[in-house]
């Protein structure tokens, strides 16, 4: 790890010559050097890992096969009244029974490739990328352990569903494989057919959520649902270079998501209407954000981009920062489950500083906890590795 270490030292020294110079700061240099060690330990873990797919677990209450991605809702119960009938909901309590092995290890595998493709930016040693695609080819290539590029079977309701469109919000896990893909592509390690068959895969999957009746019932969600559809079918769509259906995603930010989500002060009345209205409130301004940085070019700079009635990301940013800088200070209701375990390190405040060249977001970012264990963390965090997305 001597070359590790001896990049970051040079990105320290020039960034305290841009500091005592009062010139614009490096914020993505800036950021690696507060990574630097969560980046080392996550990329010896991902070393360590062996391929598992959704192929290695299996319920027997999913209408789909042994390669078709399968979760529960995880908001709904047995009915007290009629414990063998339909499950009943409860918003915001998540029932431990219902099985998530799915999206637990597709988790896994989205931290893996965000770790490996992170050290190799950071270091550019090969050797992360070798060790990526073992568990791409497993994924997405080796038909004895790929997955099905669809969701038909997504958060299942026992008794009601068998899957349904809100279960496409489990695959923004997948957007950290497909950006540590763009980030290590060029790797000459990245072998060229099995680059084609990844992509392929990812143009599949578009296809699927551009087209089935699951796709555009989430692609219409009026909340986090939505802005999740956009966010992930663009990070897709980047990968596999499909420019018309970026230029759709940028249009349907502008058009239908900031106007129709947003409050003219900068908050989501959709999200805090929630019983997490925290979680969700971050969780939905990480989205935003994080089309922003995935989408904007300098033709089409959606971090400057403002409806007419003064709606922008830039007020979403500036209405949430108080409450993570100081959660006390939040004006509604407490969430019923995982209070304590939020805020942690927000994309939205580290790409807003990059953004808005805005140093107070960066050191609060910098504060915040950059490793988070807790799952229902992990699961509302699809953005773990910042410096794939500064980077590219």
């Amino acid at each position: 790890m001597k070359v590790f270490l001896g990049y970051y030292i040079v990105f320290f020294s020039l960034c305290v010559l841009h500091v005592s110079c009062n010139t614009h700061i490096d914020w993505n240099k800036s950021a690696g050097i507060v990574l630097h060690d969560v980046i080392k330990q996550n990329a010896a873990w991902a070393l360590e890992q062996t391929p598992q797919t959704i192929t290695d677990f299996r319920c027997e209450r999913s209408a789909g096969g042994m390669h078709d991605f399968y979760s529960e809702g995880d908001y709904w119960w047995p009915d007290p009244s009629n414990p063998n009938g339909p499950y009943i909901r409860k918003d915001g309590e998540t029932n431990p029974e219902n099985f998530i092995a799915h999206r637990q290890v597709m988790i896994r595998f989205s931290k893996i490739i965000g770790s490996l493709a992170s050290a190799y930016v950071a270091t550019g040693d090969d050797k992360y990328v070798q060790a990526a695609f073992k568990h791409l080819d497993a994924w997405f290539v080796d038909t004895t352990t790929m997955m099905t590029p669809n969701l038909l079977y997504a958060q299942a309701i026992k008794g009601v569903s068998q899957g349904r469109g809100i279960g496409i919000i489990d695959t923004v896990h997948l957007m950290e494989v497909a950006q540590g893909i763009v980030c290590m592509q060029n790797s000459r390690y990245a072998d060229p057919e099995t680059l084609k068959a990844i992509k392929k895969w990812f143009s599949d999957y578009i296809e699927w959520l551009t087209t089935h009746k699951n796709g555009i019932d989430e692609m219409n969600a009026k909340n986090n649902h939505g802005t999740c559809w956009v966010m992930q079918v663009a990070s897709f769509a980047k990968l596999t270079g499909n420019e018309d259906v970026l230029e759709f995603c940028r249009k349907r930010y502008k058009e239908v998501l900031l106007p129709d989500q947003m409050a003219e002060n900068g908050s989501f009345p959709l999200e805090l209407e929630r019983t997490k209205p925290y979680g969700y409130a971050l969780f939905n301004l990480d989205a935003m954000a994080t089309i922003c940085q995935i989408l904007s070019t300098e033709k089409d700079n959606l971090w400057t981009f403002s409806t007419d009635k003064g709606k922008s990301i830039k007020k979403g940013i500036e209405f949430m920062y108080p409450f993570i800088k100081d959660k006390p200070a939040w004006t509604y209701p407490q969430d019923v489950m995982y209070w304590n375990d939020w805020p942690v390190a927000q994309p939205s405040l580290v790409f807003g500083a990059v953004a808005y060249n805005n140093k107070l977001y960066f050191d609060l970012w910098k504060q915040l906890n950059h490793n988070p264990t807790v799952s229902e963390v992990e699961r509302n965090l699809p953005i773990r590795n910042p410096l794939i997305w500064l980077r590219n």
